[in-house]
């Protein structure tokens, strides 16, 4: 298995990964959070599929696509927390003033799962983050201390998975996802002076 992250630039592939099987439904998108919730609630339909091509055309891009062969296999959001409504966020903290980058949507292909590109999926996005000059990554993902956290809710990843990627606990959350506990996971990419 060769997989590639890339930047998400293509706004077909992202489709094929987080649109709907048809274009007239009214799915998430993975805009929830990287949107106001007033607008995130007004868009319908095909109204979201434009906003999405309208966001995978800006630099930097909404995200990075996972590629097996050519074939895009998972999805992660990432961007600067303040265009995010994580930037508003009462649930999740804020650990301090720097413009932090958060990821917020890990999402693999059924078919595709259990082969590691969740892992892929956060490396590339911290690559990401990290050419646009990020200071810090951070991630919500639930504190699942080793059970199964269902699939539905599992797009937010687990505290291991950011583990096994050089986060480190930052911060408790107050938010609670599929009944485990979210907590706040952080990589330091460039080292604040003080």
């Amino acid at each position: 298995m060769a997989i590639e992250v890339r930047p998400a630039t293509s706004f077909e592939d992202v489709k094929i990964l987080v649109g709907p099987k048809r274009p007239d439904a009214t799915v998430c998108w993975c805009l929830s959070y990287r949107i106001p919730s007033k607008q995130n609630v007004s868009l319908r339909g095909e109204e979201r599929a434009e906003l999405v091509r309208q966001l995978v055309a800006q630099d930097p891009p909404p995200g990075v696509v996972a590629y097996d062969g050519g074939e895009p296999v998972g999805w992660a959001a990432v961007h600067p927390r303040a265009d995010t409504s994580f930037a508003r966020n009462r649930r999740i903290p804020h650990v301090d003033d720097r413009d932090a980058w958060s990821v917020w949507c890990l999402r693999v292909r059924p078919g595709h799962r259990g082969r590691g590109i969740s892992h892929h999926l956060l490396a590339g996005a911290v690559a990401l983050a990290r050419d646009y000059g990020a200071p810090v990554v951070e991630g919500y993902p639930v504190d699942n201390g080793g059970h199964k956290v269902d699939l539905t809710m599992a797009y937010v990843g687990t505290r291991r998975l950011f583990e096994d990627a050089g986060f480190t606990k930052a911060a408790d959350t107050t938010s609670v996802l599929n009944g485990f506990p979210r907590v706040l996971m952080r990589l330091e990419l460039i080292t604040s002076r003080s």
